[in-house]
């Protein structure tokens, strides 16, 4: 039995929520549903004009894993926040809901720990101004051997395959964790990420991973394929599990050349942030629970829909009792 059943590497970020209309949006140049990167003087300029904010450790890896922790597996977290106040709110509020933050804050860092502004107007859109400070630095420092080796399955954020060193990570932890029996995955995060680093991140996928999960934008954008049938196709000649996730349309999940899908149940939204998060939250608990590729993607699209229907990137409902209700439990 190992001390970690899901252990996360991704971006460390406060995500500061505020809800807002489509005049604040124009008045502050906000391009609306997009996650925009912005930089420090930008960030203290939106964090000031923001009213009734909300603050959480977030970060989509960390809702992830925090979502995981609610269902109640072990987990872990490997991140960068700087030791100032936004970075100690980070490492308590993670472990005080279960999870292990495993790197301290740095010391005397030269960046501040990273936030995300987010702006959410009355029809569920969610616009994203992210500085990403600190936690963009993670490198192979950054990951303990033991603790990747000590975990079941880890969980990779694809946005940290940016920079070199992130890479370099991201190999590190996933030969621990195969060292150590365990299995290893990664969310291609975003298609202008997969865009930049296409060579790499297929080497990644075909040579390192046992599971991806990605939308139909980012597997297409991967094997620069015509179609998601043929991108799809060519992904599960690469890895062993592949999931693909499509908005309102049911789920996609391919293990070992057997296709299945999972219902997609329409919900109004009233804050899409933190649905992917929470749709790897739920897959994972399925796959570590030994549940099947179609269960794992229901319990997916159920934490999902769950996390849609109110502001936050993580879930405010007991999820497991709304697997049970489903007869998934």
């Amino acid at each position: 039995m190992k001390k970690y059943q899901v252990a996360g590497i991704g971006n460390a970020i406060v995500d500061v929520i505020s809800t807002v209309d489509d005049h604040f949006l124009d008045h502050m140049g906000i391009h609306k549903g997009i996650m925009q990167l912005i930089e420090r003087e930008r960030a203290e300029t939106l964090f000031g004009a923001m009213r009734d904010r909300q603050e959480a450790a977030g970060g989509s890896v960390c809702n992830t894993i925090a979502g995981v922790g609610a269902l109640g597996l072990k987990t872990a977290l490997v991140g960068r926040v700087r030791d100032d106040s936004l970075g100690r709110f980070f490492a308590q509020d993670t472990e005080r809901t279960g999870t292990a933050f495993v790197n301290p804050p740095v010391a005397g860092g030269e960046l501040p720990t990273s936030r995300s502004m987010i702006f959410v107007t009355p029809d569920g859109e969610r616009s994203m101004n992210t500085y990403l400070g600190i936690s963009a630095e993670v490198g192979p420092d950054d990951v303990d051997e033991a603790v990747m080796a000590d975990s079941e399955v880890v969980f990779l954020e694809g946005y940290l395959f940016d920079k070199d060193k992130g890479k370099e990570a991201f190999l590190k932890a996933a030969r621990a964790c195969h060292k150590g029996g365990g299995r290893v995955g990664i969310a291609l995060s975003d298609p202008f990420c997969v865009d930049r680093h296409r060579a790499d991140f297929r080497r990644l996928v075909a040579n390192e991973m046992d599971y991806v999960i990605g939308n139909e934008k980012e597997w297409t954008s991967l094997y620069q394929a015509n179609d998601l049938d043929e991108a799809l196709a060519q992904a599960a000649e690469d890895c062993g599990i592949v999931v693909c996730t499509r908005s309102g349309d049911p789920v996609v999940l391919i293990q070992n050349g057997h296709r299945v899908t999972a219902p997609v149940r329409t919900v109004v939204p009233v804050d899409a942030t933190g649905a992917g998060d929470q749709f790897a939250a739920g897959f994972l608990y399925g796959l570590v629970t030994g549940h099947s590729m179609e269960t794992a993607g229901r319990m997916g699209n159920i934490a999902a829909a769950e996390v849609i229907g109110h502001i936050g990137a993580r879930p405010r409902a007991n999820v497991l009792a709304l697997y049970k209700g489903e007869g998934l439990l």
